[in-house]
């Protein structure tokens, strides 16, 4: 089955091209500049022509603090593009698997989110994505919305990597640690997402719905930095381990507020699909032995 995977330069896009041909799965990967989602017109031209058996979306406008500033932009992208795909997948009678974000949420609970529980974003970028998710339940019936959180992976710019690189050039930094999430590693969710594409494949159904996907378990940014920090200084990526200081979200402001709480329950999602989530100290592992790998060319 041929997918249209939308968004194929970013962290999550980039792994679903990759490792689609591991899953029966024929892909066609579009690139912002070659699809840009915002172009009604050109998303329908698109699907028509080239055909897709689904379509999965990883394009977003992410950048949580410029959102602030740039909210036409990130609803353009996170809400209107959204509703193109998700309306040329309805005319296509294709489904639509897409990528969302624990931002819906206040982040001010104590247990785990749940798909049912009330959402409550912050910021633009939370409202945007939100109002993607909603574009989406109200135009096409058969799609799979993820809500997942703190990704990272091998391709483009994420925690870990500025944490490597930041540990390179100084001996001590600190690092939030009143924010709690889960770490999702970008090859992960891609996995979760194609596998859920080759059981549609075979199958031509899968439970349609809402759900969460990310890491487990959770810890704070101070936490994952010192995993991130003891890892690589055993795998030769850093000469020397920086000392890490804990500080709070108030220390370290930014334009748009962080939910101190992004812990997603995901057993709705591995109760539908027999999909666990992954620990993500063992998916860090598989990153920085691939970042590794590059360094050594």
């Amino acid at each position: 089955m041929r997918i249209l995977v939308c968004g194929a330069s970013g962290q999550v896009g980039l792994e679903l091209v990759d490792r689609a041909a591991a899953y029966g799965l024929e892909v066609l990967g579009m690139t912002r500049e070659q699809l840009d989602i915002t172009d009604g017109r050109r998303v329908g031209e698109l699907v028509r022509q080239y055909k897709p058996g689904l379509i999965i979306n990883a394009a977003a406008y992410t950048h949580v603090d410029n959102a602030e500033k740039q909210s036409e932009l990130a609803y353009a992208v996170n809400r209107d593009g959204v509703a193109n795909l998700a309306e040329a997948a309805r005319q296509a009678d294709v489904p639509l698997l897409h990528i969302s974000t624990d931002y819906v949420f206040s982040g001010d609970a104590e247990n785990p989110y749940r798909e049912t529980d009330p959402v409550a974003p912050t910021g633009v970028y939370g409202a945007s994505k939100l109002a993607g998710e909603v574009a989406i339940q109200a135009a096409l019936e058969r799609h799979v919305i993820v809500r997942t959180s703190w990704v990272y992976g091998v391709y483009g710019n994420n925690f870990v990597k500025t944490m490597l690189r930041l540990g390179q050039q100084r001996d001590a930094l600190s690092v939030v640690a009143d924010q709690v999430g889960c770490p999702t590693q970008a090859g992960s969710l891609a996995k979760a997402l194609l596998q859920l594409a080759q059981r549609y494949a075979r199958d031509g159904a899968l439970a349609w719905g809402l759900y969460h996907y990310s890491g487990q378990p959770h810890c704070s940014w101070f936490d994952f930095a010192t995993e991130i920090f003891r890892q690589a200084s055993a795998k030769g990526l850093l000469a020397k381990t920086p000392q890490v200081a804990a500080i709070t979200t108030a220390q370290y402001p930014t334009p748009a507020r962080r939910p101190a709480w992004s812990v997603l329950d995901c057993g709705k999602f591995e109760q539908a699909f027999g999909i666990a989530p992954s620990d993500w100290h063992d998916d860090l592992a598989e990153v920085l032995d691939a970042l590794a790998a590059q360094a050594n060319g």
